[in-house]
């Protein structure tokens, strides 16, 4: 996703916090980011701070523009829209060399103010729930922020999984030569999983699950299934030797090796299920799920 300069009329002499209220009818927290983060310029690219006299009828904004590579939100509201998101993207830009993630496209179809109300790993796939402006994404992000929705996902786990099972296990950072590897345990923080077997590829050994959690921890469904014997198909970081998670971590494995150590091309994890409630009704909405149901039946 590009920076691009925006150019906009301004009021000479007012002060900048008042010109982008009035003159370009900015809100008070997108006008304060912009700000703190030095994207707002003059002529001259001398970037405004706060308590500035605007000094030329025009100013600069460097803002994100979004560009579309045909991926579009599955479901659009008032408010919100939910997007089904494909495995291996990324859900925000992790520098400014990154050349598309899912906010370019949530920009794109919903512009400068949309923005995701929560993430879900790069190599997930799933539902993502989309906030179309400030109130609505301020009002959202405080709904996931105390934990009032529901969620769950499907995953293709190694083994035969034979019945109903919920894991308690505590969780915290291994401490060891992976940094984003955690573990589960008696110490850490309290976790729980509570997974459903919904089916069994014999010829493949592997079983078709529904995963709830109940709380939200770092890696936490695939640290739990792991801790269970039971793996994520595909999963680069746990359950592989640390030379093949460090390649990974580096971006330098090699989709071959990687396919032939961990049983696929990518993480087979997929947020399938999303409820919550917004301005007194209740949405239940599930995601398109062909790709884990086609990898399952093969």
């Amino acid at each position: 996703m590009p920076f691009v300069l925006k150019e906009y009329p301004v009021t000479v002499g007012k002060k900048i916090q008042i010109a982008l209220l009035q003159d370009i009818n900015l809100s008070i927290s997108f006008s304060q980011r912009m700000l703190s983060r030095g994207r707002i310029f003059d002529s001259n690219h001398t970037a405004y701070k706060n308590g500035d006299v605007i000094r030329e009828n025009s100013l600069f904004i460097a803002q994100f523009e979004g560009h579309t590579r045909g991926l579009k939100p599955m479901l659009t509201f008032g408010d919100f829209a939910l997007f089904d998101k494909p495995s291996n993207l990324m859900i925000h830009p992790n520098s400014k060399k990154t050349a598309y993630s899912l906010l370019d496209e949530i920009r794109y179809h919903f512009g400068e103010n949309a923005n995701q109300i929560h993430r879900i790993d790069a190599e997930t796939s799933g539902l993502l729930l989309v906030g179309l402006h400030e109130k609505a994404i301020n009002a959202l992000g405080a709904m996931f922020e105390n934990k009032e929705y529901k969620k769950s996902y499907l995953a293709l786990v190694e083994g035969k999984l034979d019945s109903e099972i919920s894991i308690d296990s505590r969780i915290e950072k291994e401490k060891k030569n992976i940094g984003v590897r955690m573990k589960a345990g008696d110490t850490g923080k309290e976790s729980h999983t509570i997974i459903k077997p919904m089916q069994y590829n014999e010829k493949k050994d592997i079983t078709l699950v529904e995963a709830i959690p109940i709380t939200g921890r770092q890696h936490q469904i695939r640290v739990h299934l792991y801790s269970i014997g039971h793996r994520i198909v595909g999963d680069p970081i746990y359950g592989v030797d640390d030379s093949y998670a460090e390649e990974y971590l580096n971006k330098t494995l090699d989709e071959k090796v990687r396919e032939k150590v961990t049983g696929a091309k990518r993480l087979w994890l997929h947020a399938n299920y999303l409820e919550f409630s917004y301005k007194n009704r209740t949405y239940k909405i599930f995601s398109k799920n062909g790709d884990i149901m086609h990898a399952f039946k093969d």
